[in-house]
């Protein structure tokens, strides 16, 4: 079961959220697209409001997940970021339903752009229950974060472990980290699955908004050329001075939704 949150009126827009998130750090983003679309924000398997991953996940798994929740509501239009982007696009190529998608910073990879050679000390400290040394893994590999960028490891751990326990054990609709933190491995699943595959997507008759902030590691900037190379109904937006989490609740969802607003409004006109 994939539940999700609902809000406002009007076209149903989908808001797909990404790796060590939840549907909870899109609500600014919802409410600010909520004025012109009904907005729907799932959680993706395994967080939140969804049941869990199952045996068999796959982003092909995530897709059916997307295609149960895009029947339900009759949304024709998408959002993804980051893993959400990589899933969202993935729908539209296999969903006819789904009329545009916009993308932000799909962690496509292009000959190995996206670093991976984190992933082992990862899994290695995720196994030792050392969950705030595995989420400065994530954070330090990924490089989607420049604090995490400049502060040592000996600083950042113990950190991370104090916000963990602040944040005690969340609710069934607010994700904690400590929930959050197992689920990157099927990120990375997914990225490894649709790693250069941009021939699937040259005869995609959905139009597709791809979104990249400037403040982000360059393997997203490598991703959106790549993917505005081979798409055939692409446009290119670049939002000076964001980074990753730009459409998250603490990023700048404001200038996010804007361009939101502007593409699915224009273009579904």
């Amino acid at each position: 079961m994939i539940g999700y949150r609902k809000m406002g009126r009007g076209p149903g827009l989908v808001l797909l959220h990404g790796g060590m998130k939840s549907s909870q750090d899109f609500m600014r983003l919802g409410r600010l697209m909520s004025d012109a679309f009904t907005v729907y924000i799932p959680d993706r398997r395994g967080r939140g409001l969804s049941g869990p991953f199952g045996d068999r996940f796959s982003v092909m798994r995530e897709v059916e997940d997307m295609q149960a929740v895009i029947s339900g509501t009759r949304a024709r239009y998408m959002f993804g970021l980051s893993a959400g982007a990589l899933v969202t696009l993935r729908t539209a190529l296999e969903v006819p339903a789904i009329e545009m998608a916009a993308l932000y910073e799909a962690p496509f990879s292009i000959d190995d752009s996206v670093p991976t050679e984190w992933v082992p000390s990862y899994e290695r400290r995720l196994s030792e229950g050392r969950i705030a040394a595995a989420v400065i893994s994530i954070m330090k590999g990924l490089g989607t974060e420049p604090l995490f960028q400049r502060m040592p490891r000996r600083l950042l751990v113990p950190t991370m472990a104090l916000i963990m326990r602040l944040q005690g054990d969340g609710s069934d609709s607010d994700v904690t980290i400590r929930d959050l933190a197992p689920t990157m491995r099927y990120d990375m699943k997914i990225i490894g699955e649709m790693s250069d595959t941009l021939s699937d997507y040259a005869n995609l008759g959905t139009s597709v908004l791809l979104m990249r902030g400037t403040k982000g590691p360059s393997y997203f900037e490598v991703a959106v050329e790549g993917l505005a190379d081979a798409l055939p109904q692409r446009r290119v937006t670049v939002l000076a001075g964001l980074g990753h989490d730009g459409p998250e609740n603490d990023g700048g969802p404001d200038r996010v939704a804007k361009e939101l607003h502007d593409f699915f409004r224009r273009s579904g006109s």
